[in-house]
């Protein structure tokens, strides 16, 4: 199986999955988000989930060799918690708590036409593009 092919299943299965979930439907997010008012604690289960089935994933692919289609793993090499990791966090969760969306669950919204992403889109791709300019240390 090449690369690209690769990608464009593993993108569709979880687009698929944000939208069965909820997580494409930014009233569930902001319900979710909202623990002062009227809390939607469902997708603490959607979480939930997706943290069971990472650690039995990473639990068997740790032991491998090698990944499939690549030479080596490539892990994050940086440990350290910085301003720069702390302020990019921040960022991203007022423009979740903000807009409901956050990019992944954006995208796949864009997939079932929702007409709202006309305006978060073309923000998530101006601030990735500025985030590649800060400068690392």
């Amino acid at each position: 199986m090449s690369r690209a092919l690769a990608a464009l299943l593993a993108g569709a299965t979880f687009g698929l999955g944000l939208a069965v979930s909820g997580m494409a439907d930014p009233r569930k997010v902001l319900g979710f988000l909202d623990v002062a008012g009227d809390w939607d604690p469902s997708l603490l289960l959607v979480m939930a989930g997706a943290v069971g089935v990472y650690a039995l994933g990473w639990r068997r692919l740790a032991r491998r060799p090698r990944p499939w289609l690549e030479a080596e793993f490539r892990l994050p090499a940086a440990r350290s918690i910085d301003a720069r990791l702390l302020g990019g966090a921040a960022l991203f969760g007022i423009g979740w708590g903000l807009a409901g969306y956050c990019p992944g669950p954006a995208l796949a919204g864009v997939g079932l036409g929702n007409a709202d992403l006309r305006w978060l889109l073309p923000a998530l791709l101006l601030g990735g593009w500025l985030a590649g300019r800060v400068p690392a240390r």
